[in-house]
């Protein structure tokens, strides 16, 4: 076995010599040699090493970072989503609205035969569009479904309480203009919180009848190879009456409907279906019996029962009646959408 001289000048231990170990047995076989000296050239060989190695630590440690953040395959950043956009025609009826039981009232209005609850919400059957299976598309039905149950049927949120069942199935990007319509709700077209879904001052009025009556259709149609969208429109006839006269028997039959017509038309991504979210992209209602002048932004304010509206409008409106409302403001509810006795029964 050969060693270089480098390993020899390295070694902390040296073997005494033959003659040194005969002049004194006592000796060890071997001796610890001096400290090498700062100046030494192992000492020296050594260190140059250790920086070496510091430095392409710090360097390769650098780099990772650098190509973390110069990263040219990071997702780009995702756009805002589109806001939001509602309109609301209130109807005022030109006579007292009229008053009796719920049952009263059902039977002898347009609503006779409208489903109870969620049995009116009805997702057509669609088969796959070019870009979309046939299972994506009864996800995005399905998802727009939901919303349309959670906004303008559940007790909670009809009550003015609960609004995360609503919040919670919007995208991201418009859960913030849906925080801000709630903190400072206004008419502008795009911050009213009862275009988001409907809800009633609990202060002022109360469910009479906890069923509400649907009636109405849902669509769906690809925009794109990425997008659906989804269109419900629905009329939703609420009974209720007035908070203050309680639960009692006049209660019962100071109960009157008011109806709306709902239309809604949702934008839904490919991404959105994994996380069963969606976009609203427009909100148009028709709803009465209401004062035309009240502001109905933060909550729906009913007309009860005997209660006259006091800024009518021209021209009668049905909120039953398909088609688009040529009124801008304000209509006139007609009498024909209103409970009658002379209304067929069925």
């Amino acid at each position: 076995m050969v060693f270089d001289d480098s390993f020899v000048q390295a070694a902390r231990l040296q073997e005494f010599s033959a003659r040194e170990r005969l002049e004194d047995e006592e000796h060890a076989a071997v001796r610890s040699r001096p400290a090498l000296g700062p100046g030494s050239r192992t000492g020296l060989s050594f260190s140059r090493q250790g920086l070496v190695l510091v430095l392409l630590i710090a360097l390769a440690f650098g780099t990772a970072i650098y190509m973390g953040i110069r990263n040219p395959y990071h997702s780009p950043p995702k756009p805002d989503a589109e806001p939001m956009r509602s309109e609301l025609l209130p109807l005022a009826p030109r006579d007292p609205v009229p008053g009796a039981t719920t049952a009263d009232l059902f039977e002898h209005s347009p609503a006779a035969e409208f489903e109870k609850g969620a049995a009116g919400v009805v997702a057509p059957t669609e088969r796959r569009t070019e870009h979309f299976t046939e299972s994506q598309v009864l996800a995005a039905l399905s998802d727009a479904k939901q919303y349309i149950i959670e906004s303008s049927l559940d007790p909670k949120v009809l009550k003015g309480g609960s609004v995360r069942p609503v919040r919670v199935l919007l995208t991201p990007g418009q859960q913030e203009q849906f925080d801000q319509s709630l903190d400072n709700p206004r008419n502008d077209g795009r911050h009213a919180a009862t275009a988001w879904m409907v809800r009633f001052d609990p202060a002022k009025t109360t469910l009479a009848d906890p069923m509400v009556r649907v009636n109405g259709t849902m669509g769906v149609q690809e925009v794109g190879p990425n997008a659906l969208e989804v269109t419900a429109d629905h009329v939703f006839v609420y009974a209720v009456r007035p908070t203050e006269l309680g639960k009692g028997k006049d209660a019962k039959k100071s109960a009157s409907l008011f109806s709306l017509r709902r239309e809604v038309r949702f934008h839904i991504e490919r991404q959105n279906l994994r996380e069963h979210q969606l976009s609203v992209r427009q909100v148009t209602m028709r709803a009465g019996p209401l004062n035309c002048s009240e502001d109905q932004s933060a909550a729906l304010s009913p007309l009860h029962a005997g209660q006259k509206a006091k800024d009518a409008g021209l021209a009668g409106t049905d909120p039953y009646a398909r088609g688009r409302s040529t009124d801008s403001m304000c209509g006139l509810l007609a009498a024909d959408a209103q409970p009658s006795p002379d209304h067929p029964s069925h």
